[in-house]
């Protein structure tokens, strides 16, 4: 993923989870309601845009490695 000079807010984020979500493992939405009860910094609400940023059109090996990225985001913070 190239880089994005762009700060995205909450609403972009959850604006981009909402027209992806049903691309996303069944799995992650629990992690995703979670994730937007909370404050977080802009690096880590950038890094989740672009995470689901044209998910639905990427390789399934691509989606993989965006997958274990949210778990491993969403978890953690």
């Amino acid at each position: 993923m190239g880089e994005c000079n762009i700060d995205h807010s909450q609403k972009d984020v959850q604006e981009k989870y909402q027209s992806q979500k049903e691309f996303l493992p069944q799995d992650i939405h629990p992690l995703f309601n979670h994730f937007f009860e909370k404050e977080h910094t802009q690096d880590i609400w950038n890094e989740v845009f672009h995470l689901l940023k044209k998910y639905d059109l990427v390789t399934e090996e691509e989606r993989s490695e965006r997958n274990n990225k949210l778990k491993l985001v969403l978890k953690n913070v």
